[in-house]
């Protein structure tokens, strides 16, 4: 396929902004790029795609979220508002994670994924929980993935609070799902696993040893760590170490592991995960959502470890997310300097990029010969000049996510023109609503037995 009329924003170091110009897509990756007058006359034969000179750039990449969630949303949570994180987990998240079925697993992920094409997120990396249908549900979401055509890494919270046969389950489904990605390959190769836990203060020492026993060789873990200060207070309490440090002992910190949050951690426990090579996510929506701080994301990549830019569970129109990071660093630190559009970049951009290219396994989030033909367009018109050098500062105050027409996976069109190609979001939001109401009924049993 040769995508012509375009404007290329590439992504590369340094960043280039290209006008006029055709991309030669083959066999899922990009294999040339080039002026377009050049392009056309090489490539007479090729099935072309049309940008009517929009801007054609990566799909953007989202390295932390939560498809089992999607019911959340305007869902009732009886009795008084939750006045902190723990109560937030105890009212909202754990009873809704026990109410979810197969059916619903499924679901929430095809809602999900409907939100990222059409807001031009073409990778997502999801942390699932769902206590009472654990066995598969992680091929249910993997089945949705391969209906929508985007490109996802999956995995299972571990948990102790559901009782240690639980426990076992959730460390059952992720080997298998590990070693079910690893021998099947499937999607094309827009499927990943990674080994998940929810947090250490729903993890017993006994639990992370048999984590950390059962993990294939090189398996990278995503955990949530330090969200909120109950988390290290609960490590220190038991164990007598902080979450970064408790971790490091158990062996589960490494090049291929995800850390999120990282709201609370000390300097010492920064130095741990610098000296891990783990990737840290950062997700300022949700944080300030669930009012537990703002992480030190600066001070984090001043220690070289690299930040990555994730949703955990909101919408997965990601520049929404760039605007928050932007925008909260400078009102926490009272201080207008705080946190730049480069700053902003390189969590979004480069170590975002660098995070699914690694999981992957090439490279993914450039827009050059030989990476993954993960692109999208964005119908943007901006009326000062657009330079790779003020580009951030586009984006944060220009681009929107209704922008985005297009939306290409592995050189597979999945949105042009606005229109989704590979699901049905009717039918989908339609099954879905009918599936939610069952699920609050569920939901809300749980909490009137809690209350009662």
């Amino acid at each position: 396929m040769l995508i012509t009329h375009a404007n290329l924003i590439t992504w590369e170091s340094p960043n280039r902004i290209l006008e006029d110009q055709a991309v030669l897509i083959e066999n899922g990756l990009i294999k040339e790029l080039g002026g377009m007058a050049d392009m056309a006359a090489r490539h007479p034969a090729e099935e072309r795609l049309d940008a009517r000179g929009q801007y054609v750039m990566p799909g953007n990449i989202c390295a932390h979220t939560h498809f089992y969630g999607a019911f959340a949303r305007g869902m009732a949570i009886p009795g008084p508002a939750a006045a902190n994180f723990p109560e937030i987990l105890e009212k909202l998240w754990w009873p809704l994670d026990k109410s979810l079925s197969n059916e619903d697993v499924f679901y929430s992920a095809l809602v999900c994924l409907v939100d990222a094409i059409r807001h031009g997120t073409t990778t997502l990396i999801d942390h699932h929980a769902s206590p009472f249908a654990i066995p598969g549900s992680l091929d249910e979401i993997a089945a949705a993935v391969d209906m929508a055509g985007v490109r996802a890494a999956l995995c299972y919270e571990v948990t102790d609070r559901d009782g240690p046969e639980k426990a076992l389950a959730g460390i059952k489904e992720n080997v298998r799902f590990i070693e079910r990605v690893k021998r099947d390959k499937p999607a094309g190769g827009r499927l990943a696993a990674h080994f998940g836990l929810h947090a250490s203060l729903s993890l017993s020492e006994e639990t992370l040893a048999a984590c950390r026993q059962a993990a294939p060789e090189g398996t990278g873990f995503h955990i949530h760590v330090a969200e909120d200060i109950s988390d290290e207070y609960d490590s220190l309490a038991k164990c007598g170490q902080r979450v970064v440090d408790r971790l490091a002992r158990h062996q589960l910190l490494n090049a291929n592991s995800i850390v999120a949050h990282a709201v609370h951690v000390d300097g010492r426990e920064m130095a741990l995960l610098a000296e891990s090579g783990c990737r840290v996510t950062h997700q300022p929506r949700s944080n300030m959502n669930n009012a537990v701080g703002v992480a030190q994301v600066e001070s984090m990549l001043r220690l070289g470890i690299p930040v990555c830019l994730g949703n955990d569970g909101f919408s997965n129109a990601m520049w929404e997310e760039w605007k928050a990071a932007y925008l909260v660093h400078k009102l926490w630190n009272r201080d207008p300097r705080r946190m730049g559009g480069y700053d902003v970049t390189r969590l979004a951009v480069d170590n975002n990029a660098a995070l699914a290219s690694s999981v992957f396994g090439s490279p993914v989030g450039v827009l050059a010969a030989g990476a993954q033909a993960d692109l999208i367009f964005v119908d943007y018109h901006p009326y000062t000049p657009l330079t790779a050098g003020n580009l951030p500062w586009h984006i944060l105050f220009g681009f929107h996510e209704s922008m985005v027409t297009a939306t290409i996976v592995s050189g597979k069109v999945l949105m042009y023109d606005r229109e989704l190609k590979t699901l049905d979001e009717e039918a989908i939001a339609r099954k879905a609503r009918q599936l939610s109401v069952q699920t609050w009924e569920r939901y809300n049993r749980r909490m009137e037995q809690n209350l009662s």
